[in-house]
């Protein structure tokens, strides 16, 4: 059965803006249509498919672990689900994890924690500053911390509990820093807004003022982590460990999972403080072992950074105002209001692109992306900039 927009209409609710397209399959950085036409695929499910589509590795270990056990809840323990813990901690910092479903669940998980750390240790302090143009997920607190009014307003009234400054400025979270203050929350890149990487020495301020005050340190690395800027996790461009962490997207190669490591410091939870019946199951656990190993093994940390400069390069022949990002993280702001129509003339050219507003392009392809599909990627940018009108 083929998917029409008006069939999709009377069943899904409308959440957002779909491109006219129905893709069925995928291999590797390739998708296709309901017609077989092929895409270039430069989004991988908004930095989810970090090995592309269909990956040999990924689908033999989700269908061994189908075959031998789904599900069984968090009464119990499963080899997958602590292996994945350890392997987590192993690449990262001195921790503990909570596995759950996705970003906005594990930043849901460090919203907690900040708050029973500041009941114990801050006098009841709640209050956690993010910044304005931030994204943390779409639940009512996750939206609430992310700065853009235009995704919170419609949910009026809004938690409370979050201070909103402008980001790469250290001087404002000084300033909104008082008693009440528990936590920082940041994105080591801004990733959803249009990918706007951390200004030199802005996170190495931010966790000095965190030690000095007394609050914690919470980095979303939900976008960043997993090799996607050509470190395993974005913070270790800057020398820094946060004392709390969240990940998702890639790491479970398509497969929903998310994660939370707290550091000793922040580790507060206690039976009964917090849970997921999905989360950490065993299917989603094998699948992000299998991406984790895959990464490693194939030197994919490396590749990515090489590969993001090539991005780059070929990102200058577009006629941006601005190129942005690290790794395979990029952003292309065009001066002019050019960003969907290009995104719509990408598409018609065979390659998916992600216009995150008016003027912006933001580019997160498969961390397995070759030089050869970067160069027919700018090559189909150029014919679509040609088609590309405001």
């Amino acid at each position: 059965m083929s998917t029409t927009p008006e069939l999709a209409e009377k069943f899904l609710m409308s959440t957002g803006r779909r491109l006219p397209v129905t893709f069925v399959r995928g291999r590797g950085c390739l998708v296709y249509d309901e017609a077989g036409r092929e895409y270039l695929d430069m989004v991988a499910g908004i930095a989810v498919n970090l090995l592309g589509h269909a990956h040999p590795d990924v689908a033999a270990a989700v269908t061994r672990q189908a075959q031998t056990l789904i599900h069984t809840s968090n009464l119990y323990f499963t080899r997958p689900q602590v292996a994945l813990a350890q392997r987590l901690v192993a690449l990262s910092f001195p921790a503990r994890v909570f596995l759950c479903n996705s970003g906005a669940e594990a930043n849901e998980t460090a919203i907690k924690l900040a708050r029973k750390w500041g009941s114990r240790n801050r006098g009841g302090a709640f209050e956690i500053i993010t910044t304005t143009g931030s994204f943390h997920g779409r639940t009512l607190a996750t939206v609430t911390a992310g700065g853009q009014p235009k995704y919170s307003d419609p949910f009026q009234p809004l938690p409370t509990g979050f201070v909103h400054v402008d980001y790469n400025d250290l001087d404002a979270i000084k300033s909104a820093t008082t008693d009440k203050t528990v936590a920082v929350m940041l994105e080591p890149v801004m990733g959803e807004i249009g990918v706007i990487p951390a200004a030199g020495g802005y996170l190495e301020g931010v966790r000095r003022w965190c030690d000095e005050k007394d609050l914690l340190l919470i980095l979303d690395e939900v976008q960043t982590g997993l090799g996607r800027t050509g470190r395993w996790f974005a913070h270790q461009h800057h020398g820094i460990t946060p004392d709390v962490m969240t990940l998702a997207k890639g790491l479970g190669g398509g497969i929903p999972i998310g994660a939370c490591l707290a550091a000793p410091k922040a580790d507060v939870f206690e039976p009964g403080d917090h849970g997921s019946t999905f989360g950490g199951n065993p299917l989603a656990c094998a699948a992000a072992l299998a991406v984790l190993e895959v990464i490693e093994r194939d030197g994919l940390i490396g590749h990515s950074a090489e590969m993001g400069e090539h991005l780059h390069d070929a990102l200058k022949t577009i006629g941006a105002r601005e190129l942005r990002g690290v790794g395979l993280m990029r952003a292309a702001e065009f001066a002019e209001k050019r960003a969907k129509p290009f995104q719509q003339a990408c598409l018609e050219a065979g390659l998916v692109v992600n216009a995150v507003d008016d003027h912006t392009v933001r580019f997160v392809p498969p961390l397995i992306i070759t030089a050869a599909e970067i160069d027919r990627a700018q090559a189909a940018m150029e014919s679509a900039m040609k088609g590309a009108t405001t």
